[in-house]
């Protein structure tokens, strides 16, 4: 005996709930012509994840109900199917129009057979911790699901049906394989982070060697907001040795054929995509969440400041393997202290992934600022102040061009300086999508050699120019600057921030584990008092465990000092 399961790893849109509905059916449509029996799709894949306060409307809710109904309407006819769909379901007591934040919801999962409900899922662990807020909108479920999956010769195959957190506990999975399952089935939804693949394989194995039961682990692929889900869908044998995995950052079919081989015993047929190196998976998950941003808001294309510098070059590489170069436009604004290899290395890069490239010299604008500000500031010496003035023209600029043309503005700060606060409010900090905001400055560079020795997307090998990724990165604001003027050194830097912002390590830890205490004290510090700038600064892309925005909640105003 033998069946065949299928994973829609789809790229599913938050809120376009007939949009979604109609990419299942014709997934289940192309499933059942291929002989499967069973097709999962992604957790909540009917309303997209995550919909946030949505949930909370009644109108959202009755319009995943709709959509469900239309799944099953149309997937009737495929004898022999059944389908896993992810959506939001109320709780028993829920009604049509009625408020969500009274009747309340599940994180729920409803499998379909020949057009009829058969089961219907709630999840029972729910996850409030990092991106996660499944308690404000959720309430969790109680009993495992089991369900029957008809096999190639008439004989059932029992399946246990879990979602996502339920997988990394213990108790559902040996619930459902108590309930009779002879295969675990767990539809997800887990953001990326660098490392993220790795830690759900091995967690899944920890369940399958202890139910000694099959895993299939369908996953999510795309863009929602600030986090992305790389897709990866896999499955384990009753061992827990890997049998199958889809490519990662792409959405797929991806079928594996289970062939019993005796009581309790699977072989197992599936294709297995390797494991990609760290700095190949933060840079297809950077630009899979570009081109999701850009192209799900409906933005025609991207524009960018580009200074020579290596963040700024590291932005147009991604923003042109995402977008294409015909939907990427840069601009180079020199200040009176712009060296000539800046503007130089710019025209050379641009001119190697033809983009459209302009230069606008901000230098009279600049003058007449500080002609209007003199009678105000007399008295007083040149200080940051100036400073910041180039910074805002060019991002004034840069976003009346965003105004006129209708393209969104990509910010080209990484997480080092967002930290520090080594940034300006309405100057480079302007704009509507932060593509590097995560990513630390000594990942900049990793990632810049990388692109430069790889060329995954076909838009031209080695496309920043040697000079960018060797010089010393400097903001250009005033004469002979360097970022290491005002910062410890970024190796140190981003050791310190990782250790004490991503991973809560006290300062006292760092300066016994060997660090400045002078270095210690003035990160800790920078962190502390620019947390009103992060509070302003546009959404970006998550690759990390922890990043600022829905991971990083600290009050503004507080007497506490670490």
């Amino acid at each position: 005996m033998s069946f065949s399961v299928s994973v829609a790893q789809l790229n599913f849109v938050v809120g376009d709930m007939a949009g979604n509905a109609r990419r299942i059916v014709e997934a289940a449509t192309a499933a059942h012509a291929r002989g499967v029996r069973l097709l999962l799709t992604p957790e909540l894949a009917l309303c997209g994840y995550a919909a946030e306060d949505l949930y909370l409307r009644p109108a959202f809710v009755d319009a995943c109900d709709d959509a469900l109904k239309s799944v099953a309407a149309s997937t009737a006819q495929l004898k022999g199917l059944c389908i896993v769909v992810g959506h939001p379901a109320r709780a028993v007591g829920g009604a049509r129009g009625r408020s969500v934040a009274v009747a309340s919801l599940h994180n729920a999962a409803t499998v379909l057979c020949e057009g009829r409900v058969v089961a219907t899922y709630a999840k029972r662990e729910l996850p409030n911790y990092q991106v996660f807020d499944e308690r404000r909108y959720f309430v969790p479920g109680h009993a495992p699901c089991v369900f029957d999956v008809p096999g190639t010769d008439g004989q059932p195959v029992r399946v246990g049906l879990l979602i996502c957190e339920d997988a990394w506990f213990e108790a559902p999975a040996a619930e459902a394989r108590a309930a009779g399952a002879e295969l675990l089935a767990v539809i997800n939804a887990s953001p990326f982070h660098a490392g993220k693949g790795g830690e759900r394989e091995a967690t899944m194995r920890e369940r399958v060697r202890a139910t000694g039961l099959p895993l299939v682990y369908a996953h999510l692929v795309g863009g929602q907001d600030e986090i992305v889900f790389e897709g990866r869908s896999f499955v384990l044998d009753a061992a827990g040795e890997l049998a199958g995995r889809a490519r990662s950052f792409e959405e797929a079919e991806f079928d594996a054929r289970f062939e019993r081989a005796g009581p309790g015993a699977w072989r197992i047929h599936a294709a297995i995509d390797r494991e990609h190196s760290a700095e190949a998976d933060l840079w297809h998950a950077l630009v899979l969440g570009v081109r999701d941003y850009v192209g799900k808001n409906g933005f025609p294309g991207a524009i960018l400041g580009l200074s020579g510098g290596i963040d700024s070059a590291l932005v147009l590489a991604i923003a042109v393997d995402a977008l294409g170069k015909d939907k990427v436009r840069t601009v180079m604004m020199p200040s009176p202290y712009t060296a000539d290899i800046s503007w130089i290395d710019a025209r050379d890069m641009a001119a190697r992934l033809g983009v459209r490239y302009d230069e606008i010299a901000i230098a009279p604008e600049f003058e007449a600022f500080k002609a209007s500000l003199a009678p105000l500031f007399e008295g007083r010496a040149e200080d940051t102040t100036e400073e910041n003035l180039q910074a805002r023209i060019r991002g004034t600029l840069l976003m009346a061009l965003s105004n006129k043309f209708g393209s969104i503005v990509l910010t080209t700060g990484n997480k080092s300086e967002m930290a520090t606060g080594y940034c300006t409010l309405y100057g480079d900090m302007a704009g509507g999508f932060a593509v590097i905001k995560d990513v630390a400055k000594t990942t900049v560079f990793k990632l810049a050699r990388w692109r430069n020795a790889h060329d995954p997307y076909g838009t031209g090998g080695n496309p920043i120019p040697e000079r960018i990724i060797t010089r010393p990165p400097s903001a250009e604001l005033r004469p002979d600057q360097t970022d290491q003027d005002s910062l410890p050194e970024y190796a140190v830097l981003d050791a310190i921030i990782e250790r004490y912002m991503e991973n809560d390590q006290s300062p006292q830890t760092l300066v016994a584990d060997g660090f400045e205490r002078a270095d210690v004290e003035k990160v800790v510090r920078l962190i502390r008092i620019n947390e009103y700038k992060r509070r302003q600064a546009p959404v970006g892309i998550r690759v990390t465990h922890r990043s600022f925005g829905k991971d990083w909640r600290y009050p503004i105003t507080s007497k506490y000092r670490a």
